[in-house]
Order: structure tokens, then C-alpha cells, then sequence
């Protein structure tokens, strides 16, 4: 099945494709059973922490994926689609792009992990505001944090073949050589 564009902003097309809404809905049914499992909430609160988490789950990601759009257009070579799959996203360049130093591609993979890791920050401040009242919007906040953190700036740094930590364990020794790509 074909990718199917969500919404277009800046220039880039915001793809889903079924396997995104298949890992969407795996999710959310893990997420759920993990606040019922594990959190002091009522059915109705668990069964919303699901369905709130999955959607940060998605906005993170999606912003994620703009600190690498926003760094690539910064640098005159920017990103074409965003294409959701299972639960990830990738950010897909133009096929047609020019061979390219490895700082471009260096700086393009950094900008994702910047933007996760601040949204991580934010998220701390956010369980910090929260913590006294505790309740549905306290453990939202607190996942939200720790999500940022370990999977889009962490993880997303180990070298797995498919992250960024891939690109830059790549390109980090071709840097000044001349090599494009």
C-alpha cells in the first residue's frame, strides 16, 4: 500500500503508511496495558493514557523528524517526505540530490537528536510542575520525558543501521576529506 500524505508543511509531504497504523495501534494497546499494569489510575484514566501517550508518542516523533527537516533546509539541501512506518519515521531526502560533504550529512542527523533531547528538558520541567498533584497528566509528562529521551535522542543515536547514530558513525571519519555523497 501505498504511503498516504497526512498534511504537507514547509514543503514536506507527512506520510502514514499501513504499516504506521498497524504499529499505532500495537502501541497504544502496549502503552495501555503498561498504565494499567503499572500506574495508580482508573479504567477510564488508563484507557486515555493510552490514547494521549500514543499521540505524544507521534508528536515527538514528529518533531524529531522536523529538527532534521529544519537543519537540512538551513543548509540549502532539504528534506522531501517524512514517512511513518510501524512506530518510527523516516526523513527521506530528494533521490536526485547532489553528492554532498559529510558535514551536511553530519549536521542533518544531529538536528533530530537536538530537538529530542530539548523536548526531553521540557518534559522534566513539566514532571517537576506536575509532581505535587500526581494523577493522569503527572505520568503523561513523565513519559513524555523519559520517551524523548531514550528513544528519539538515545536511541536514536545508536548505530542500529536504520538511526541516526548510524549516519554519523558513517560519515564522523570522512569529514574534511572531501568525500561527497
Amino acid at each position: 500500500m501505498k504511503p498516504q500524505t497526512l498534511f504537507t508543511i514547509m514543503g514536506i509531504n507527512v506520510q502514514f503508511n499501513q504499516s504506521g497504523l498497524i504499529g499505532t495501534i500495537i502501541l497504544w494497546l502496549i502503552l495501555t496495558g503498561l498504565a494499567w499494569w503499572l500506574l495508580p489510575l482508573s479504567t477510564g484514566q488508563v484507557v486515555l493514557f493510552g490514547v494521549v501517550a500514543t499521540f505524544l508518542h507521534w508528536f515527538g516523533e514528529f518533531l524529531h523528524q522536523m529538527g532534521h527537516a529544519l537543519v537540512a533546509r538551513r543548509l540549502g539541501y532539504p528534506m522531501q517526505r517524512i514517512c511513518a512506518w510501524y512506530v518510527l519515521a523516516a526523513g527521506l531526502y530528494p533521490k536526485d540530490e547532489p553528492p554532498l560533504p559529510a558535514e551536511i550529512h553530519i549536521q542533518r542527523a544531529l538536528g533530530g537528536p537536538a530537538v529530542s533531547l530539548l523536548l526531553s528538558v521540557l518534559g522534566v520541567l513539566l514532571v517537576g510542575v506536575l509532581r505535587p498533584s500526581g494523577g493522569l497528566l503527572f505520568y503523561l509528562a513523565v513519559f513524555f520525558a523519559l520517551e524523548n529521551f531514550f528513544v528519539f535522542f538515545i536511541g536514536a543515536l545508536l548505530p542500529l543501521g536504520f538511526t541516526d547514530g548510524s549516519t554519523l558513525l558513517y560519515w564522523w571519519p570522512k569529514r574534511g576529506a572531501g568525500s561527497k555523497q
